[in-house]
């Protein structure tokens, strides 16, 4: 069943219960009967007859703002403080990721760096709902969503960089980010490889509420991943175990039309991912993911969701990319007036446009933001290019489970303390 309405919910069956006395396990108040946006890309070989397309309603800002009303009456769905906060993280995205561009151009990263302009919303909707306990696993896309759970920007930089400084020390690089301090474990290369993490993660919140009895235990999960990655077997073994266990976990696509040069629309029987959710036993929800209002309201349920041991929400965020699959992509695959319709449909430009409009912030306290911002990623690339490279030594390091690296010799030295172990190696 597909309920008129954006987002779009898809609710599991329940056996043995009359529909009409059915209880929805999620709700949301929007509704809308605007026409799906989606990638219009056609082949040539495809005839219109075999053609797939998607149906499913997407709504803006404004469609938002005319039809949510809040108890007090209020047709404002966020509040001043809380619109500087999307707007100042989704602005620190945006400039972060255009700083990498530079900084990859001029030699200073090296390997693919995949950036996430034009899909702010989606990680700022997401993870700014959440407590510094709760867990985030990433794509390789990870930068952002490091950024939305707290790592400091001089550490993000510094690891593109491959600088002791960095979140990883110097050993992760663009596609590994990792912090333990704020919950972000990784950060994967291959796609699909981050959903078993985060379903273990999910597991063990409930490991330590249910048996080991630590009430105060209500941390939560989000999986983020594309698109690509949900015709993969990890993506249909992972939702099963969740809806199984009922793990406090919210999955995330990240939809942004197009894997690396494949469109969705050509590679999946059925383009619409939210309706997965449902043959599993969760809810299955799509919402436009160019608009940061919309997710954080769809957010706001799934994690709540979770939060009070209701189980596992797969989420279809509808968004786009504003550049190539990575910096070494040309971009020549994509219908150039597909991406113009897109970025006019900047999620940045939309929040700023709500928050002026509504009274929430002058052009001046958001210009002030900007320019916070732009210190901020500035001193940022300063950090990162001033710290020191990691020893030769630190190779070693994090490959046994000895935390000097290969172990100790026939001597009972410490072998990387051996000058002739490292011989050979390359500098880094």
């Amino acid at each position: 069943m597909s309920l008129s309405a954006s987002p779009r919910i898809l609710q599991p069956l329940l056996l043995n219960s009359p529909r009409s006395n059915e209880k929805p396990l999620f709700f949301h108040p929007f509704r809308s009967t605007s026409n799906f946006l989606g990638s219009r890309f056609r082949f040539p070989s495809i005839s219109k007859s075999t053609t797939r397309s998607r149906s499913s309603p997407v709504v803006a800002v404004s469609d938002v703002v005319k039809e949510k009303k809040l108890k007090s009456g209020s047709n404002l769905l966020i509040t001043k403080e809380e619109g500087l906060v999307l707007y100042e993280d989704m602005i620190l995205g945006r400039v972060f990721e255009d700083m990498c561009a530079q900084m990859y151009y001029r030699g200073k990263m090296f390997g693919f760096v995949h950036l996430y302009n034009g899909q702010e919303a989606v990680s700022t909707g997401f993870i700014k709902l959440l407590t510094k306990r709760d867990t985030v696993v990433s794509t390789y896309r990870d930068h952002v969503h490091a950024l939305s759970k707290g790592v400091p920007a001089r550490e993000v930089m510094s690891e593109l960089f491959g600088k002791t400084t960095g979140c990883c020390r110097g050993q992760g690089g663009s596609m590994h980010m990792f912090s333990k301090e704020h919950n972000v474990i990784g950060g994967f290369a291959f796609i699909g490889e981050g959903i078993p993490v985060a379903t273990g993660a999910a597991f063990t919140s409930k490991y330590k509420r249910e048996v080991l009895k630590e009430a105060d235990c209500e941390d939560v999960t989000l999986a983020f991943f594309g698109d690509g990655t949900c015709n993969n077997g990890q993506f249909f073994e992972c939702l099963n175990m969740a809806a199984l266990w009922k793990l406090p976990i919210v999955f995330v696509v990240e939809n942004n039309l197009w894997a690396i040069g494949m469109s969705h629309l050509r590679a999946t029987s059925d383009p619409e991912i939210w309706k997965k959710g449902p043959a599993f036993g969760m809810p299955g929800v799509h919402v436009d993911g160019m608009d940061v209002l919309k997710v954080r309201e769809v957010a706001k349920e799934a994690i709540g969701r979770a939060r009070r041991g209701e189980g596992p929400t797969l989420v279809e965020c509808e968004t786009y990319r504003f550049r190539g699959h990575s910096l070494a992509d040309p971009d020549e695959l994509r219908d150039p007036a597909e991406k113009a319709r897109y970025a006019a449909r900047d999620p940045i430009a939309a929040l700023k446009k709500y928050l002026v409009e509504k009274n929430l912030a002058s052009e001046q306290e958001l210009k002030a933001i900007e320019k916070r911002i732009d210190e901020v990623v500035e001193e940022a690339v300063e950090f990162a290019d001033e710290s020191p490279h990691p020893a030769r030594s630190q190779l070693l390091e994090n490959v046994f489970a000895d935390p000097k690296g290969f172990g100790i010799g026939p001597d009972g030295k410490y072998r990387c303390e051996d000058p002739k172990f490292t011989e050979g190696t390359a500098h880094v």
